[in-house]
């Protein structure tokens, strides 16, 4: 099989005046996170994605738990384009390492 590995990349910015507010950022920032989205920056996020299918995919499940207010954008670009990030101040954050490897327990 052929792949053609991308990153999708979301960026938010989600009111925070009110505690209504402040629960749908944390059910929106649980949601990235439980379907392996990693933290780049406070309100960046990003994902890789092995094929465009799977990016459809991911894609109407963000859609599906958007939040209610506030703005919510999606970029995709392939792993190359996004291998090419250029740390102007500070280093490269290894929070969480992206692998394609699968694991199967039985």
């Amino acid at each position: 099989m052929n792949y053609k590995f991308m990153r999708l990349i979301i960026f938010f910015d989600l009111p925070m005046q009110t505690d209504k507010d402040r629960k749908e950022y944390t059910r929106f920032h649980k949601y990235l996170v439980r379907n392996g989205f990693i933290m780049m920056q406070k309100s960046v996020y990003s994902r890789l994605v092995i094929n465009n299918v799977a990016s459809l995919a991911i894609r109407q499940r963000i859609k599906n738990n958007l939040p209610a207010d506030g703005v919510v954008e999606l970029l995709e670009i392939t792993e190359n384009q996004f291998s090419r990030i250029e740390y102007l101040v500070g280093e490269e954050q290894q929070i969480a390492i992206d692998s394609l490897d699968r694991i199967i327990e039985i």
